[in-house]
């Protein structure tokens, strides 16, 4: 019986390959006009709503909202537009890419993050449409990793039909990593 020696060599930082390097996919272009399109209608039901609130007929508003009314008009739609901005500008930052081993998610404009999920680790994956998906025709792939109470993470805007190849794609290998007993 041959005795294994623990080994725990030092890496070179400089050595390691460069993650500017991977090569990501962005999500699909729909993915921003669909949140640019909900933030908008969001803030134009709000203006309706206070607008209502504001000429309805049946009882006297306080004179500090009337007041107000104005300021809370310009409010909204500056609101409006600063998030349309910023989805215009953060979604098409949001990119993935599939490796033989790993699943990285990349987001953010202000705040980056980078996801790297190994494949081996994933628990399972889900496929989320909601009725706004579905007519956008996306899907919202979750990847649930052992011992999380929610998914790890979550790549938003998919086209229907990537989605579910790439859920097939991680399903196979997962299976093969496992069996191969590649940790």
């Amino acid at each position: 019986m041959q005795d294994s020696v623990f080994s725990n060599a030092t890496v070179s930082v400089d050595s390691l390959p460069s993650v500017a390097s991977l090569p990501m996919q962005a999500v699909s272009p729909r993915y921003r006009w669909v949140n640019i399109a909900l933030e908008i209608g969001l803030y134009a039901m709000l203006i309706v709503l206070v607008s209502l609130i504001r000429w309805q007929p049946w009882w006297r508003l306080p004179e500090s909202f009337v007041w107000a009314y104005p300021y809370m008009l310009v409010c909204l739609a500056i609101m409006c537009i600063g998030f349309a901005v910023y989805h215009f500008y953060a979604d098409p930052l949001v990119r993935f890419a599939l490796r033989e081993r790993d699943l990285v998610l990349q987001r953010g404009l202000i705040f980056t993050k980078q996801l790297c999920q190994p494949i081996l680790r994933i628990q399972h994956i889900e496929l989320k449409r909601g009725p706004i998906d579905r007519l956008a025709g996306m899907t919202r792939l979750q990847v649930f990793s052992a011992g999380g109470a929610g998914h790890t993470f979550e790549i938003p805007g998919l086209p229907d039909g990537q989605a579910r190849k790439l859920r097939q794609f991680i399903l196979e290998h997962k299976d093969q990593g496992a069996q191969t007993g590649q940790l």
